[in-house]
């Protein structure tokens, strides 16, 4: 018996040594706010979603948004997207549910602009519990009126070629408050536009945002530390009564980088959060 115990005392030891630590974080200001401070699946391309989910965890961050083609998890050939068995939607949301993650928007994707299409796309959107859909198609009526069906919003993203803020206020002056932006604010900076005052356009607009600072290389460095003004646009979108998502992205850094930033950005945002007035 004195055997045994030592044994699952090894165990438990051996498994409470392996789990992740999960991070201490004072969200209440960002919370307060309507900011939902998430992760782009892209940041950690080189992994599979689970991995990013664990991430997520270990870092404090409640929200997640999606890729299309991630692999889903290790040893495992399935990936993200709506060829998804309905078996894999129910692993990926286990797995998230297992971490205390919201998986809240999938993107940057095509939508099918058919109607069986489009209704498919919208169904599988539905069964993962998506509240939004990140794309670069040119938006229409029916677009909107699945939308407004469904509940699930449209956010046109701005690569810095790609859907700047007057092309999106144009495609969209006719349709419902649905359709919207996905506010890039390291395309922005790296297009030269100022981000403030292309939040500012999008009054009303904006959806959900891929939230970044840059450095005067264009690339992507800890809030408050780069060129952009993190505290300026967050207190604009206060001012607009925006509530939603905020997700990091990172378009370079091998893991260990990513490791070190992410945290940091986390524990940034949440301190300028507390600052906004």
């Amino acid at each position: 018996m004195k055997r045994l115990t030592l044994a699952l005392v090894a165990v438990l030891t051996a498994a409470m040594a392996s789990a992740p630590a999960l991070a201490e974080r004072n969200d209440a200001a960002a919370e307060k706010l309507g900011f939902k401070l998430g992760v782009q699946c892209w940041t950690y391309r080189m992994l599979t979603t689970f991995e990013t989910i664990e991430r997520c965890q270990k870092f404090g961050i409640k929200y997640l948004e999606v890729y299309p083609g991630q692999k889903m998890k290790p040893d495992s050939g399935a990936s993200i997207g709506p060829g998804m068995s309905d078996a894999e939607i129910a692993d990926l949301l286990a797995k998230a549910k297992e971490c205390g993650v919201k998986i809240m928007s999938f993107g940057v994707s095509g939508i099918p602009m058919d109607e069986g299409g489009m209704k498919k796309h919208f169904e599988w959107a539905k069964k993962l519990g998506l509240e939004v859909l990140v794309t670069e198609v040119t938006p229409n009526a029916a677009l909107d009126k699945m939308s407004k069906d469904t509940g699930i919003r449209i956010a046109l993203h701005n690569h810095p070629q790609s859907w700047p803020a007057d092309k999106v206020l144009a495609a969209t002056k006719d349709l419902s408050r649905n359709c919207g932006s996905c506010s890039d604010t390291g395309h922005w900076l790296r297009a030269g536009k100022n981000p403030i005052e292309n939040f500012k356009l999008l009054k009303g607009r904006v959806i959900e945002c891929h939230f970044k600072d840059l450095n005067d290389k264009k690339s992507d460095v800890v809030f408050g530390t780069g060129v952009a003004d993190v505290k300026g646009m967050m207190e604009e979108l206060k001012r607009q009564g925006f509530k939603g998502l905020m997700s990091m992205e990172y378009e370079h850094g091998d893991l260990a980088h990513l490791d070190t930033a992410i945290p940091q950005c986390v524990a940034a945002f949440d301190k300028i959060a507390g600052e906004v007035k």
